[in-house]
């Protein structure tokens, strides 16, 4: 009788689920999803998909009967549910006491300042009449933000005035009850590094430049284009981010590189990352396949490039209806293109349905390529 293989429990169904549900079932691993919606992207690739909600005990009991290791999608499932399947004698990455110092933007700030980790300045902002003391801190303008479930600009607001801060804070507490002000930074740069840690050792990815597109992140070009002392800086910090969490697992850590030559550290995350997705095709070993790696306690995997250089862009929906590739034909009339596409059931206007990929040795001649791609790829 054949062994039944290990199998990952993943709390979320979406896009990292799925890419890193490849990378388990390429190595020969199983893989258990737990989504509030039957057929999610991740959920289309196993048998054992568990659908309802994250906070009901008998489905987390279940997920954990199923499952010798559970892992995220992201960092917004509460800690205590996390605590939880703990509690059912299963180890979970990220833990729940990293995710008790990570999901709260404040505490992470607080904990990752407490490291000597350099950070923008930030203040809690707990009252609409704290306009006047955080602008003795911070100046104007400044970033007002959820302490928790931010994510692609959702959660944050730029403050200039009083009443934009007083319309700010009405807005962002509808979303989450408690806010923190941050210094708006000026930078030449947004910089992410990727990093796995296991008990045994660790590795980080190359540094790589993000370029923002409404707030979400949109194209990543590998490796940043900086000097290396700045490089080696930046892989640096984010290691240190991830020691400063007690984290194990795999780790996407985002900085601002500042005209003064200062690296800051914006936020960071306990998962793969989108930062992360060009590491498919362009280093030796995915970000997924070392999550999946780093959370069995397996030997990491090099994250050496393939290529001198390589740029991902976003797919983001163009249109509202379904989530296919509308011209597959043009989409990948380039021969280096790697396209990958997501399986979500609806595409709407700038809801991520997929990415490409295009490695090569010029960082110049590969980004137009990327950009030409992305222009005529319609989802």
């Amino acid at each position: 009788m054949l062994n039944k293989p290990k199998c990952i429990g993943i709390l979320g169904g979406g896009q990292l689920a799925r890419m890193s549900a490849m990378a388990a079932k390429r190595m020969g691993f199983d893989i258990a999803i737990l989504e509030k919606e039957a057929g999610s992207p991740a959920g289309q690739l196993t048998s054992i998909e568990i659908t309802g909600s994250s906070s009901d005990k008998k489905l987390l009991k279940k997920l954990a009967s199923l499952s010798d290791v559970i892992t995220l999608e992201n960092e917004f499932i509460d800690y205590r549910i996390v605590e939880y399947l703990e509690s059912l004698g299963k180890k979970v990455f990220p833990s729940s006491v990293t995710i008790s110092l990570i999901q709260d933007k404040l505490i992470q700030k607080q904990t990752l300042r407490k490291y000597n980790i350099p950070l923008p300045k930030f203040i809690a902002a707990e009252h609409k009449a704290d306009f006047d003391k955080i602008v003795k801190f911070l100046g104007l303008p400044f970033v007002l933000k959820s302490r928790k479930m931010g994510y692609d600009g959702y959660g944050n607001a730029l403050v200039k005035d009083k009443n934009g801060y007083i319309k700010a804070f009405d807005k962002l507490t509808h979303r989450h009850s408690k806010l923190l002000a941050e210094e708006f930074v000026h930078f030449t740069k947004e910089l992410a590094v990727m990093a796995a840690r296991t008990k045994k050792e660790t590795c980080v990815y190359p540094v790589v430049e993000t370029i923002q597109k409404n707030h979400i992140c949109h194209t990543v070009i590998a490796p940043a284009e900086l000097n290396k002392n700045i490089l080696a800086r930046a892989r640096k910090i984010a290691l240190d981010c991830v020691k400063a969490v007690k984290g194990f697992g795999l780790y996407g850590v985002e900085m601002f590189y500042t005209k003064d030559g200062r690296i800051l550290v914006n936020e960071m995350a306990p998962r793969p990352h989108n930062s992360g997705h060009y590491t498919i095709e362009g280093c030796v070993t995915s970000q997924f396949e070392n999550h999946v790696r780093a959370v069995l306690g397996l030997p990491l995997g090099s994250t050496e490039m393939v290529n001198p250089a390589a740029v991902m862009i976003n797919l983001l929906g163009k249109t509202n209806g379904t989530g296919e590739v509308k011209n597959y034909k043009k989409a990948i009339s380039d021969k280096d293109i790697h396209l990958h596409v997501y399986g979500k059931k609806s595409s709407r206007i700038g809801r991520k349905m997929g990415h490409i990929t295009v490695t090569g040795k010029e960082t110049k001649v590969i980004l137009n390529k990327a950009i030409a791609a992305e222009k005529k790829t319609v989802i």
